[in-house]
């Protein structure tokens, strides 16, 4: 089973060109606010209309706008947990599961599914209760059960913690989490919260202005991003243009800095990215060693963050350490900090480029 996307839509200030695909499992959508993420959700769901393009589902096509095919949201076995739950407020909890249900025309099948996800998702003895007199955590429980009703073989969930506070969201991940895991079929997830797509997804691929980069494994988008837009996404601090001063060797001008790196292969580089916890302090005489002024001390919840300007350069560095190593550098004050060749992360303007 796979689902595959390949739709564009003129939107306004930009246009959703999207292309991927996704096999059974977790894959997350990860992208700014704006970047055409739930867009593209609606329009698999067929909420929303693409002006062309191919949507396919385990080989039925949903949506093709050369064949003139465009299935209605009833019929494409899809499950939507939207951003706020979307519950019938005028309904209870049974009435509204009840409404996912509603392709059962057999009478006690349709009680006999709706009794197991009740006791699946502990819901019992919330059944006449409206969504109004639930909690955050119940009603998301709610929007799943109506969801799994309809027996969906793919499942997509826009920002499904995005409204709840930190210690509520972290408990309805856990359960939202397993509800996947033990599904069979195509789940994406759309998010820009990196922790959540990390801990969550399997694969990612990543949107930015309308356009979708390559699926890629989570975790290799993390450890080895491949283009400007993946390593900011991911969380990169210390993005910017270079040069390749031979095979595992580049000069970045802004930091007025040669860096050993690993070898780029074949691939056309023209940013270096450096994650900031990857910076730490050295001898002079260390590989990739930097003589840097620290301008900036910036203590977070559980860390400092360093401002450091290379020597000569015009560009600053920001570095991440726990409060105790930060201590000895006030504003001012000068050391030699390094960066391994390994977290040197070569990229590329686009994957057009780097092919």
């Amino acid at each position: 089973m796979s689902l595959e996307v390949s739709i564009h839509k003129k939107l306004d200030g930009f246009s959703l060109d999207v292309s991927f695909t996704a096999e059974p499992g977790v894959t997350a959508l990860l992208g700014a606010s704006g970047s055409g993420k739930s867009m593209t959700l609606r329009c698999i769901a067929g909420v929303e209309k693409p002006d062309a393009g191919k949507i396919v589902l385990d080989g039925r096509v949903l949506y093709d706008s050369e064949r003139k095919i465009d299935l209605p949201p009833q019929q494409r076995k899809v499950g939507y947990l939207f951003q706020r739950y979307a519950l019938f407020p005028n309904m209870t909890v049974l009435q509204n599961i009840e409404a996912g249900l509603s392709l059962e025309h057999e009478k006690s099948v349709r009680m006999q599914k709706r009794e197991s996800l009740i006791k699946r998702f502990h819901l019992e003895g919330l059944e006449h209760r409206y969504p109004r007199e639930l909690s955050g955590g119940q009603m998301q429980r709610v929007a799943l059960c109506r969801m799994l009703a309809g027996e969906p073989e793919a499942i997509l969930l826009d920002e499904p913690f995005a409204a709840l506070d930190s210690f509520l969201r972290w408990q309805l991940e856990r359960e939202v989490k397993n509800t996947l895991a033990e599904f069979s079929g195509v789940s994406l997830l759309v998010s820009h919260d990196r922790g959540e797509v990390y801990r969550m997804s399997e694969r990612v691929c990543v949107l930015g202005g309308g356009k979708s980069e390559q699926v890629t494994s989570t975790r290799e988008l993390f450890e080895h991003p491949r283009t400007v837009q993946s390593a900011l996404i991911s969380g990169c601090k210390n993005v910017v243009p270079t040069e390749m001063a031979g095979d595992c060797d580049v000069f970045v001008p802004d930091w007025n800095a040669h860096l050993s790196c690993e070898p780029a292969g074949e691939r056309r580089i023209t940013h270096v990215g450096v994650r900031a916890h990857n910076i730490a302090l050295c001898e002079r005489d260390a590989e990739n060693a930097l003589l840097c002024r620290v301008e900036d001390v910036a203590e977070d919840v559980f860390s400092c963050v360093l401002t450091l300007r290379p020597e000569g350069a015009v560009a600053t560095l920001r570095a991440e350490m726990a409060k105790e190593a930060a201590k000895p550098f006030p504003v001012g004050s000068e050391a030699y900090f390094s960066i391994p060749p390994a977290a040197v992360m070569l990229l590329s303007e686009s994957e057009q480029a780097g092919s």
